[in-house]
């Protein structure tokens, strides 16, 4: 995790209990709408189909009014109103509901992603599965996962070969062919390789479920609450070169140093890297 510029566990504990605010107000949105036969959706894209519901967007604003309300000094970036600078030198990243497709088509894994960044990347994150009851919160001295068996400690797999991994990404496509070319070549060496699970899938490596995520073509508000998260447990995600995933774009996320080296070496020879 990067260094921060938080200076009191006064500070920290603000930060923490803003994060658990915001997501509990986004719970109320977002079930608000969820399987409801009345919900909408529009599409962002004018090719292909990027859907955006009420759901998105109200789940956005109530976050945004309790950190105006309770750290006034910060930044903010969402996916669905941009940015608002700050003078703190700290910006919350949301997004409101981390897999929209899967939240129109009533499939339980999306969720909401709440992080606190420096100028270094994220330095707190939640990924809260509001249906399931789920919330996985990572950095700042915590790792846990609190849902319907209580509260407990987060911790990523031990180390073991790429032939007896799980991998998992959102979309079979990947990103550009190239990028999906690399993904599979990863999948063909590993024992078992599952779709669909958006941000839920950082969260899975987080509890020691699975391996390995590798996905490409992410935005900033995807991947910096997953980050803190996965980080804190233990495990390790950069991009495609081994370099900082803090803006997005390719991402692999890994339990292990081990895990994460035999899968990049592959995406490396791969992409020519």
């Amino acid at each position: 995790m990067p260094d921060t510029p938080i200076t009191s566990p006064a500070e920290a504990d603000s930060i923490v209990a803003t994060a658990h605010a915001c997501a509990d107000a986004a719970r109320v949105e977002t079930l608000r709408h969820f399987r409801s036969t009345s919900l909408e959706a529009d599409n962002k894209l004018d090719a292909g189909f990027d859907p955006v519901t009420e759901a998105d967007k109200a789940a956005e604003r109530a976050m945004r009014a309790i950190i105006k309300a309770q750290r006034p000094d910060d930044g903010i970036l969402g996916e669905e109103y941009g940015t608002e600078p700050g003078t703190s030198g700290l910006t919350w990243v949301l997004d409101p509901i981390d897999g929209t497709r899967g939240f129109i088509s009533g499939t339980p894994t999306w969720g909401v992603l709440i992080s606190i960044a420096n100028a270094d990347g994220p330095i707190y994150g939640i990924v809260d599965q509001p249906f399931i009851g789920e919330r996985f919160e990572g950095g700042l001295g915590r790792a846990t996962v609190t849902g319907p068996s209580g509260t407990h400690p987060l911790r990523t797999r031990a180390a073991r070969p790429l032939s007896e991994a799980t991998v998992l990404t959102t979309f079979p496509e990947v990103g550009s062919p190239e990028d999906g070319r690399a993904f599979h070549a990863v999948a063909g060496a590993a024992r078992l390789t599952r779709y669909g699970m958006d941000c839920y899938g950082y969260a899975l490596v987080a509890t020691g479920q699975v391996d390995l995520v590798i996905e490409a073509g992410l935005q900033v508000y995807d991947i910096q609450a997953p980050l803190a998260v996965v980080t804190a447990a233990g495990g390790i995600v950069t991009d495609w070169t081994g370099g900082s995933a803090k803006d997005g774009g390719r991402v692999i996320a890994a339990a292990n140093p081990e895990v994460h080296a035999e899968a990049l070496a592959i995406l490396q020879r791969e992409i020519g890297s």
